[in-house]
């Protein structure tokens, strides 16, 4: 072997262990920028599930304070239910006992509170229209202008 031959494979060794360690320098360099975007991606997944977890909390904690106000209103509706269960029976007591509320009682309604019990059962906003629109005009009161 020649001198120039045994450079040439010296040279050739050389760029091939050059090579080689520049191709670990490179997939180290890609394998920290992959660590690098997965720790930010694990980063930004933590925020995110530590805002919803906040966000659960509160909810939860409006379902809760939702319940607590339902289930006052269930318990003023039946105390309401009760007081007017005995307002009836105090107003039939009254009437059965009071010859006065008796005869009361008993008078006819006036017309004009007849009529305004007999209302049909509206559904929507064009059953609304059709009631007041079909429904008989109202006598002025009075001396009223006529023309």
């Amino acid at each position: 072997m020649t001198t120039l031959r045994q450079a040439a494979y010296g040279l050739a060794l050389l760029a091939a262990i050059a090579l080689l360690i520049w191709g670990s320098y490179q997939q180290s360099q890609a394998a920290q920028a992959q660590q690098a975007l997965a720790t930010e991606r694990i980063t930004t997944l933590e925020q995110r599930n530590a805002r919803q977890a906040l966000q659960i909390v509160a909810m939860g904690a409006d379902i809760a304070t939702q319940r607590q106000t339902q289930q006052q209103l269930q318990n003023t509706r039946a105390d309401l239910q009760q007081a007017n269960a005995t307002h009836q029976v105090q107003k039939k007591e009254t009437v059965r006992n009071d010859p006065p509320a008796q005869n009361w009682a008993a008078q006819p309604l006036p017309a004009l509170t007849r009529r305004l019990h007999q209302r049909p059962a509206i559904t929507g906003a064009a059953g609304y229209r059709a009631f007041l629109s079909g429904r008989d005009a109202l006598s002025a009161a009075g001396g009223g202008a006529s023309r």
